[in-house]
């Protein structure tokens, strides 16, 4: 998730891997950017941009295969609509739809992060442009208002996640502790005794570009901190924010942390975590097909992540959006696909593959019993967002990614500098 979000690094497009339509008709040559167009045969074609949430291409859960099958089931129930889908890598995929959107190529559909960069622009359908009446009832409700600008929706919440600390018990039980932390002093505590037993990462700490905006988020909010104040301003480098990262400082400086954290992306860690490297770092429930596959498998639990004082009472809610850019205007072949995604097989393949949680009641409904699941189902009524709704976010998160590993060298520096850049423009 990131979940993922806005930003990446490079620019490459050999990233771009394409998803051409298998029928007849008309199209692109799947090599291209750019909006839908029509044939003169008459098919539209509807172009889209989505990450990938797999393991990178020719994975089994590489991003175009998932889209491949919800694309050849949408067409063969809705033949003059065809859809070519391109797939690009979380790191990538914010600055080349950048690019895109500055030629004037945005495609149709964008599936990514982040939406409200794009509404202040004017670039994207209303919700109810693009989504039945019947399909918009059914989304969670909390989350379908975090997709609204000034009371108008222009965001649909994707997949959804929620975040608690996973440890690897057997590695607890190595060095002698008993029980998770609740406090960030029981936290150093264990890992201190960890690091004493040989773990070479105690507590896995992921300050790379990938999510750092995530894992900072989770310190915050163990503090009461947040990225804005509760009367909506900004608040990067409040005291209780500058605290935070002061003590996370230290427990990098003793070493234990994942070394060099502000070089380190979630999934490095998660896979370290995987080979019972770590012993303990934050997660989600995309985090447990990873950790199944590795030596871990059965050896791991979870536990709400520890705040300051106390285990926290809230904890990150990701959501991951899809948006209908306006450039092309397909709204209706638009709602043909977002209706079909939502209400078909799509998203409960999604929670199969990838461990990510439905947007809807319905979706929600259908996992009640899964065990493995329920600890973030549980937490997501209550939890606590990024500041999707306001303009400057997008921008902001991609400064976020790009710089807050330096909160671990100087706190009060990098969060300065987050917060000056927050409050210009």
């Amino acid at each position: 998730m990131n979940i993922k979000l806005a930003g990446g690094a490079a620019l490459g497009l050999a990233a771009m891997l394409v998803l051409s339509s298998c029928g007849g008709g008309s199209g692109g040559t799947g090599t291209e950017t750019g909006g839908g167009e029509k044939s003169a045969s008459g098919p539209v074609t509807l172009k889209m941009v989505a990450a990938d949430y797999g393991d990178g291409p020719g994975a089994p859960n590489a991003g175009e295969g998932f889209w491949k099958g919800v694309v050849d089931d949408f067409q063969k129930a809705n033949p003059n609509i065809k859809v070519e889908v391109q797939v690009i890598n979380w790191n990538d995929i914010d600055k080349q739809v950048a690019t895109m959107v500055q030629n004037g190529q945005a495609p149709d559909i964008l599936q990514t992060g982040d939406y409200s960069g794009f509404v202040k622009d004017g670039l994207l359908h209303k919700v109810e442009e693009i989504l039945s009446p019947n399909v918009q009832q059914d989304m969670l409700t909390k989350f379908a208002d975090f997709g609204k600008v000034d009371g108008a929706a222009y965001g649909l919440p994707f997949v959804s996640s929620a975040r608690a600390l996973f440890y690897n018990k057997e590695l607890f039980e190595k060095a002698g502790i008993a029980e998770p932390p609740t406090t960030w002093d029981e936290l150093k505590a264990a890992a201190e005794k960890l690091k004493k037993a040989g773990v070479s990462q105690p507590y896995g700490l992921p300050l790379g570009q990938e999510e750092a905006q995530g894992e900072s988020f989770l310190w915050m909010l163990g503090n009461g901190g947040g990225y804005k104040d509760a009367s909506g301003k900004w608040a990067i480098n409040s005291p209780q924010n500058t605290e935070t990262f002061t003590y996370v400082k230290g427990l990098v400086d003793a070493g234990l942390t994942t070394p060099n954290p502000g070089t380190k992306d979630r999934k490095t860690v998660w896979e370290d975590f995987a080979a019972g490297k770590v012993g303990m770092a934050t997660g989600g429930p995309m985090s447990i097909p990873i950790f199944d596959k590795g030596t871990v498998k059965d050896k791991y639990a979870v536990a709400a992540i520890p705040g300051k004082s106390g285990p926290l009472d809230t904890t990150l809610g990701v959501m991951d959006w899809i948006m209908a850019f306006n450039q092309n205007k397909h709204p209706e072949e638009i709602k043909k696909f977002f209706d079909f995604f939502y209400t078909g097989p799509a998203a409960e393949k999604i929670v199969d593959l990838y461990k990510l949680l439905p947007v809807t009641n319905t979706g929600i409904q259908k996992l009640s019993g899964d065990e493995k699941l329920k600890p973030f189902l549980d937490a997501l009524p209550n939890a606590s967002f990024y500041p999707f709704q306001d303009p400057k976010w997008s921008e902001l998160n991609t400064q976020i990614k790009q710089t807050m590993g330096g909160v671990v060298k100087d706190p009060a520096k990098t969060l300065g500098e987050l917060q000056k850049a927050a409050e210009t423009g």
